[in-house]
C-alpha cells in the first residue's frame, strides 16, 4: 500500500509539472531584461511580491519596515506581500502563475530549470545589470551571488540572505564514544557505530521534510567531482547510476546500516530533530547559521551550551573541492518581472536594497553584502561570533542543495527513495535504477 501511494503521488506531481512547463512557452512581454533604468516619472502604486518565506522571518520583517519608510515619502505606494511559506505549495502557485503570465512585479525563485526558461524568454530582469546600475554590484558577497546564478553564469535573482551550513556537535558525547570529529566523509559510519555502542543517537535528522536527507546525497558527489554533477544530472546529461551517484548511494546506505540517524527519523519533523540535539540526546546536527539564535545563545539549555561546537563539511582523499567549499546558500532569490518593470519598481528596489543590509545585520544575521557588520546579540556564546567570522573564509564552489536544482517530480521521488535506501528497504543498485527511470521520465535522456 505504501509503494502504491508513493507512486501515485509521484505520477501526479510529474503530470502537474509537465502541464505547467508546457504552458511556459508564452512570451511575458514587457521590457528588455537589460533595460534596467527606464525613463519616466515615478508614479506610486501598489506593487506585489510573491514570496516563499516565513511571515515573521527576518527578510519580511526588514522589507516591511523599509517599504513603510518608502511609502512615507511616496504617498500611494504599498508593498503587497503574497506569502506562501510552504515550499511545495509555493512552487505550484508560482509555476501556475508563470504559465498564465500573471506573475507580480517581484517573485521568489530558486535557480531551477523552470526559472531559467523564464529568463530565456525575457521574463526576468538581468540582475547583474540591475545591481551595476544601482551601484551595488561590488557590495555583494561573491558566494551569495553565485548561489543565485544559473549554470551558464547568468544572474536573474537578488539574494536577501547568506548562510553557512555546519555540522553542529556535542563534544562530550563524541568524547564518551572515543571518536574525533570526522576528518573525511568516510569517517561518518565508524563515528556512528561508536556512538551507538555507547547508547547515543549519532545524528539528529529532520526526515519528515525530505530536504535534510537530500543534503547528505549531495555531499559525496560534491567532494568527489564538484558541483558539475548535479548540473548535468538535472539536464539528463548525467545519471544517478554514474560513479558519483552510485558512490553517494553506497555511502548513504552505509550510514543507514551504521544507525547514524535516530529511530523513526522519517517521521521526525524540524523542531523535534533540533530538540534531540539541543537536549543532549543526539551527538550531531546538520543545519545552517539561520539557527544561531537557538544554538549559540543562552536560549540553549545550560547543560548543553558549553559542549556545543561545529565542523564544516568533511572532505575526501583527492577531493575536487576545497575544505572551505560546502553548502553556503543565499536562500531563495527574488526575481523582477520584466512585464511590470517601470521607474517605480526600479526606484523602490534602489531604496530597499541600499537599506536592507543594515537592517538584516542588525538582527544578528549575516548579510548577503560585505558592507555591513553583523550585530552579535548580547546573549550570544563565543560560538556565535566564530560562526559569523567563518563567513569571511568561503570558497567559490558551492555544494548546491539538490532540492533547489532538480525538477519537482524528480526531487519528490528522490526524497522518497532516499528514505527507503537509508532504512535498508532498497539497495544502492535498486536506488539508482529507480532514480534513473524517474530522471528519464521527467527530464529525458
Amino acid at each position: 500500500m505504501v509503494n502504491l501511494t508513493r507512486t501515485a503521488s509521484w505520477v501526479a506531481l510529474a503530470a502537474a509539472a509537465a502541464l505547467v512547463l508546457s504552458g511556459c512557452g508564452a512570451s511575458g512581454g514587457g521590457t528588455d531584461p537589460t533595460d534596467v533604468h527606464p525613463e519616466g516619472e515615478v508614479k506610486p502604486r501598489e506593487i506585489s511580491w510573491l514570496l516563499s518565506r516565513p511571515a515573521d522571518g527576518g527578510v519580511i520583517t526588514a522589507m516591511q519596515k523599509i517599504a513603510g519608510e518608502y511609502a512615507a515619502d511616496h504617498p500611494g505606494f504599498s508593498l503587497n506581500l503574497i506569502t506562501t511559506p510552504d515550499r511545495p505549495s509555493y512552487i505550484q502557485k508560482y509555476e501556475t502563475l508563470a504559465a498564465a503570465n500573471k506573475l507580480p512585479e517581484l517573485f521568489d525563485t530558486d535557480a531551477t530549470p523552470f526559472a531559467q526558461k523564464l529568463a530565456q524568454q525575457g521574463r526576468m530582469i538581468d540582475v547583474d545589470a540591475l545591481l551595476k546600475d544601482l551601484g551595488l554590484a561590488d557590495t555583494y558577497r561573491e558566494a551569495a551571488l553565485n548561489y543565485q546564478r544559473f549554470d551558464d553564469g547568468s544572474l536573474y535573482m537578488v539574494p536577501f540572505e547568506f548562510q553557512l551550513e555546519f555540522f553542529w556537535y556535542n563534544r562530550d558525547l563524541l568524547s564518551q564514544a572515543g571518536v574525533p570529529v570526522p576528518a573525511t566523509l568516510d569517517d561518518f559510519a565508524p563515528m556512528c557505530q561508536a556512538l551507538r555502542a555507547k547508547g547515543i543517537t549519532p545524528i539528529a535528522l529532520d526526515g519528515a521534510d525530505g530536504w535534510p536527507l537530500e543534503r547528505y546525497m549531495a555531499y559525496y558527489p560534491f567532494r568527489q567531482v564538484g558541483p558539475e554533477y548535479v548540473q548535468k544530472l538535472k539536464t539528463g546529461e548525467a545519471k544517478f547510476s554514474d560513479a558519483p551517484g552510485l558512490a553517494a548511494a553506497e555511502w548513504l546506505s552505509g550510514l543507514g546500516k551504521a544507525g547514524c540517524f535516530q529511530e523513526g527519523f522519517s517521521s521526525t519533523g524540524y523542531a523535534d530533530a533540533q530538540a534531540q540535539f539541543t537536549s543532549g540526546k543526539a551527538a550531531v546536527y546538520n543545519i545552517g547559521t539561520w539557527e544561531l539564535g537557538n544554538l549559540a545563545t543562552d536560549k540553549l539549555d545550560a547543560g548543553v551550551r558549553d559542549k556545543v561546537d561545529y565542523f564544516t563539511l568533511p572532505t575526501l582523499p583527492g577531493a575536487a573541492t576545497a575544505d572551505n567549499e560546502y553548502v553556503t546558500p543565499s536562500g531563495i532569490g527574488m526575481a523582477v518581472n520584466t512585464a511590470t518593470y517601470d521607474p517605480l519598481v526600479r526606484d523602490f528596489l534602489k531604496f530597499a536594497l541600499e537599506r536592507y543590509p543594515a537592517e538584516v545585520a542588525a538582527s544578528g544575521a549575516l548579510s548577503p553584502t560585505t558592507d555591513v557588520q553583523t550585530t552579535i546579540p548580547s546573549n550570544a556564546t563565543p560560538l556565535y561570533d566564530r560562526a559569523i567570522a567563518q563567513s569571511s573564509d568561503v570558497g567559490t564552489k558551492i555544494a548546491m542543495p539538490w532540492d533547489t536544482q532538480l525538477d519537482p517530480a524528480t526531487n519528490t521521488r528522490l526524497q522518497q527513495e532516499l528514505t527507503l535506501l537509508v532504512q535498508g528497504d532498497i539497495t544502492p543498485d535498486e536506488f539508482v535504477a529507480t532514480m534513473d527511470a524517474a530522471l528519464k521520465e521527467n527530464v529525458g535522456g
